[in-house]
């Protein structure tokens, strides 16, 4: 853990997404909102697939701690409407985890379905400085990810300062 720089490592062994091709990357699941809070999707339809994975997730959530022992602020997302691929049938992987943090803006996922009204509470108190913006998503999934698969971040400093972009068919 020294090489990585960190000292404390929270580590999921329960949850899934049914038509996730990422075999469940966390940003499906579970997301830090800052420090102390963590939103995750949970299930409450005992006849849905995920209710069981999602069940032992959520203990596995309970049972973390932070670095100075006290348990972690616990914001529970609910569980869309199973969506489906209108070619094939497959379930594609509708979660409101998978929003992306920007400039005092969230941007959160969306599906016509009515928990987006409680998704969009419950990232509120989570968010409460940023503005949410909803985007309808049932097009995006249907690629199997969401609005923080769609992005790729760079981290502060990690683009030379000063180099000159290149452009397609650049040459020195």
């Amino acid at each position: 853990m020294r090489d990585f720089g960190v000292d404390h490592v929270l580590w999921l062994s329960n949850g899934h997404l049914e038509g996730d091709d990422t075999d469940s990357h966390i940003d499906t699941l579970a997301r830090f909102c800052d420090p102390s809070t963590i939103a995750y999707v949970r299930c409450d339809d005992p006849n849905d697939p995920h209710y069981s994975a999602l069940a032992a997730m959520e203990q596995e959530l309970q049972a973390f701690r932070q670095r100075n022992g006290e348990p972690y602020r616990l914001i529970a997302l609910p569980w869309p409407q199973a969506c489906f691929d209108p070619d094939d049938g497959h379930r594609l992987p509708a979660t409101y985890a998978n929003f992306l943090i920007i400039n005092q803006a969230v941007l959160v996922p969306t599906y016509g379905d009515p928990a987006d009204v409680t998704a969009l509470h419950a990232l509120a108190n989570a968010f409460p400085e940023h503005m949410l913006i909803p985007i309808e998503c049932t097009s995006v999934i249907r690629q199997h990810g969401s609005l923080h698969c769609l992005t790729m971040q760079l981290p502060q400093g990690t683009l030379a300062q000063g180099a000159p972009a290149q452009r397609s068919g650049d040459t020195d």
